[in-house]
């Protein structure tokens, strides 16, 4: 089975942000900053991975899943809906 090559070369900065954050939280718990600044930046970090990963799944059903649909093949249709079921079963567990 041929996987579609999907690019998420546009989530590649978002990350790099991220990884700004993080420095910025590591610097804020050595400079002992407040707690709830702390948490504050944490949650901001969180949100803006919660938002790459929704990019990455929107374009994996809008194009490989969807790819898959319109081939018709059986198989591979049911091979994507357990991959997203498995998914989605992860992220509930957060």
């Amino acid at each position: 089975m041929n996987k579609p090559r999907t690019t998420h070369l546009e989530e590649l900065s978002r990350l790099k942000k991220i990884e700004g954050q993080i420095r910025g939280v590591q610097k804020m718990i050595e400079e002992k900053k407040y707690c709830i600044d702390i948490l504050n930046q944490l949650s901001a970090v969180v949100g803006a991975i919660m938002r790459v990963e929704e990019n990455i799944l929107t374009r994996h059903l809008t194009g490989c899943v969807r790819q898959s649909f319109s081939a018709g093949n059986r198989e591979d249709e049911e091979q994507k809906i357990e991959e997203i079921i498995g998914v989605l079963r992860k992220f509930r567990r957060y």
